[in-house]
């Protein structure tokens, strides 16, 4: 198929297939008058927090600071440990870095590619006492294996805060994630499941009382206007992209489904080429925020794709406890996270999003299976 192109993201795609809504959303916000903390994010935290089956929503400015948010809320800072991934966006080990405490990095399951459960069981066993988090991350859409972290966290009384910024809808049996954990965080960054035109965040939980305390934080700590309570700061979600996350909200399921048919025609279209295949977790729901594969031949297959117009993108490159921001200096699991290193070497993230056409799938498919040929 020469001359067609096939992007690894397309978030001007999202917009364009429900453009009449968000525009008539947009100018509503802006005819309103009112553009910080009105009705359109108060409606989206109602809204999400429903979808999703929790109490409280909290807008915020981005995903890291929703992560910032939670943990100040829970009283997470200077002396804590908080245990969290390697692989992972670098947002993760930066919020708890942001509040002062120190991250302890975990290895990963090979398979899911998210928190080992057993290694999170020895450093719990042996550091459970300095342990004041886990922040376990739902990655590429994949649910972490979160109800075995979630009872190990119970024994201790430590805090599980979700990272649930790429798995909007993800599910563990017939509950979203999101709903285990003390407190839910989510990105809402444009290539998000649930993405803004803009950055944006929310957090969730079912906690009245921790909910209202990130609420004060977002805005200076305010309980009356002007009049800080508490030391807070400044993040809050805008009206105009509240207005359109409500939009796209009300397309996250079908969006979410497209995503899994699209998961398993490159699954079918895949199979057989000794490319390492997204692995689907008993009893959960994935929702394919990207579909990551692994390879040993990966800068040509990358180079060789390329050339046919078709993008790729590498979801994480490096380690965190590898870049050198945070080489050499933040502790890491008795595994070293070597899993996490050897991986780290082999993704590759395909096209994917729910506009994807039947033409482009095929394309990435034909083209994947013809280039993989050409570097054995």
């Amino acid at each position: 198929m020469a001359g067609l192109s096939v992007p690894q993201s397309d978030p001007k795609a999202g917009y364009l297939a429900h453009k009449a809504e968000i525009d008539a959303a947009i100018a509503r916000t802006l005819d309103s008058g009112w553009y910080i903390l009105g009705r359109e994010v108060a409606a989206f935290e109602e809204e999400f927090s429903r979808f999703v089956g929790l109490a409280h929503g909290i807008g915020v400015a981005n995903g890291t600071d929703a992560l910032v948010l939670a943990l100040r809320a829970l009283d997470i800072g200077p002396g804590a440990t908080v245990a969290t991934v390697s692989h992972t966006a670098v947002a993760t080990v930066a919020a708890i870095e942001l509040v002062g405490a120190t991250p302890l990095l975990i290895d990963i399951d090979p398979g899911r590619y998210t928190m080992d459960p057993g290694e999170l069981e020895t450093v719990l066993a042996g550091e459970g006492k300095r342990i004041k988090a886990v922040i376990p991350v739902h990655l590429y859409g994949q649910p972490a294996a979160i109800q075995d972290i979630q009872k190990l966290a119970d024994r201790l009384g430590v805090a599980v805060i979700e990272d649930c910024s790429q798995a909007h809808g993800a599910m563990v049996g017939n509950t979203q994630v999101g709903r285990f954990g003390r407190i839910a965080c989510y990105s809402l960054y444009p290539t998000k499941n649930l993405g803004a035109l803009g950055d944006g965040g929310v957090v969730l939980s079912d906690d009245k009382a921790l909910a209202g305390r990130v609420r004060e934080l977002r805005e200076y700590g305010w309980r009356e206007r002007y009049v800080s309570a508490i030391a807070g700061t400044n993040s809050r979600l805008d009206e105009l992209q509240a207005a359109i996350l409500r939009v796209k909200l009300n397309h996250l399921a079908a969006d979410n489904e497209r995503r899994r048919r699209i998961a398993t025609d490159y699954d079918s279209g895949l199979a057989g080429l000794g490319l390492g295949l997204p692995v689907r977790a008993a009893g959960a729901t994935h929702v394919y925020h990207q579909y990551v594969v692994t390879t040993a031949v990966r800068a040509r297959l990358r180079e060789l794709l390329k050339e046919r117009g078709i993008a790729t993108n590498i979801h994480y490159p490096v380690p965190v406890h590898r870049q050198p921001a945070y080489a050499g200096r933040v502790p890491l699991g008795p595994a070293q996270c070597r899993q996490t290193e050897r991986l780290a070497e082999k993704i590759l993230s395909l096209p994917m999003y729910p506009q994807l056409s039947r033409a482009q799938i095929d394309h990435v498919i034909g083209s994947l299976r013809d280039t993989v040929q050409r570097t054995q």
